[in-house]
Parts: structure tokens; sequence; C-alpha cells
């Protein structure tokens, strides 16, 4: 059995099937890096929400991409990296934004652990199959939610069934049509690198 092959079936997130013997580190830092980048990029498409501080975007998607796709360790890196360089100044939160708090705010903090935990989960086979990709977004989403409903209460002044009203249910229909696109992608990647084997 080749080494990928082993390593496909034995606690891997699809990061580590990349080669990279001698350069690990140099590769692991790039994607990082490149984790933040995709977070910085797809927050920038927002849609409003009539009634919401909170915009739709596709940082959300991003950030439980990057967790699955790297893994715990690199993806709470690359969402650290993306929340420092945020709050330092770079306007890459969404609608370009930037700086700490804000009524978003909470949901980058909850999205640096949803990564790490899907990770996590990825590293367990979450990501294999379409239920267990179905469940390891719905896990995510709801550590999102679970730090940026309150923190929206908090922020914005809000009544926590306001901050439900308004942080929470305009989005469960958007978040059912990320978790189906990841539930398409992830699996497949899997597939696709097994027949490379």
């Amino acid at each position: 059995m080749s080494t990928a092959a082993a390593t496909t079936r034995s606690g891997a997130v699809l990061a580590d099937l990349l080669p990279a013997a001698r350069h690990r580190y140099a590769v692991d830092t790039a994607l990082v890096l490149g984790g933040a980048a995709l977070t910085g990029i797809a927050a920038q498409i927002a849609v409003p929400v009539p009634g919401s501080p909170v915009p739709v975007t596709g940082q959300t998607f991003a950030a439980l991409l990057v967790g699955t796709a790297l893994g715990a360790r690199r993806g709470f890196l690359a969402l650290a990296v993306y929340t420092l360089v945020g709050m330092a100044g770079m306007p890459w939160f969404s609608d370009g934004s930037s700086g700490p708090g804000g009524a978003s705010f909470g949901y980058v903090l909850g999205m640096l652990l949803a990564a790490t935990v899907v990770g996590s989960l990825a590293r367990r086979g979450g990501d294999r199959s379409v239920p267990r990709t179905a469940g390891t977004m719905v896990v995510g989403s709801l550590i999102i939610y679970a730090v940026g409903v309150p923190y929206l209460a908090v922020a914005a002044d809000l009544s926590l069934s306001a901050a439900l009203a308004a942080g929470l249910t305009p989005f469960l229909i958007g978040d059912a049509l990320k978790a189906a696109l990841a539930m398409g992608l992830l699996p497949v990647s899997w597939k696709l690198i097994g027949r490379q084997d």
C-alpha cells in the first residue's frame, strides 16, 4: 500500500496529502496564510439582511472549509491570523471592515473556534461522506452562532430573542446551502484522491 493510500485511511485531512516531505513548515505556513486570505476574500461577498446588522457572507463557509481541509491546528492558526490581522486594521472582515468590536465580531470569534472543532472532526473522518460532512458543518455552524449571537446581543444592546431574530433566523437557509455545497465538495475530493492512489 502506498503512503498516500495509508494516509487517506488514517487520521488525515486533505492538506496532509500535499507532497511536502522536506518542506513541511513552508507548506504549512503557506496553507495557514492561504486559509486566512481565503476567509478574508470570502468575507467580501456580503449581502445585507434587512433588520440585521449582520450581513450574509461567504466568510462562514470559508472558515468551515479551511478548518475541515487544513485540520484543527492549521485551521485554528489560519483563523487566528485572519482575526488578528483584521483587528490590527486589515479591511477584510465583512464589508471591508476591520478592528475589534462591532456587532458581527462575535461571529469572527466563533469561526476561530469552529474551524478548530471541524478540523478535529475532519481528522476523524468527518468530511469523508455526505452525512458525516453534513454533521460536521452543522456542528461548526452551531459553534459560530453560540458565540456570535450572544456577542451580537451585547454589542447591539438586544434581548436574546431579538438577537436570535436578527443574528440567527435569517441565516439558516444560507447556511443550509453552504452545508450542501460542502457536502458535495469534500467527499468528492476524497473520492478523487482515492482513485489516484
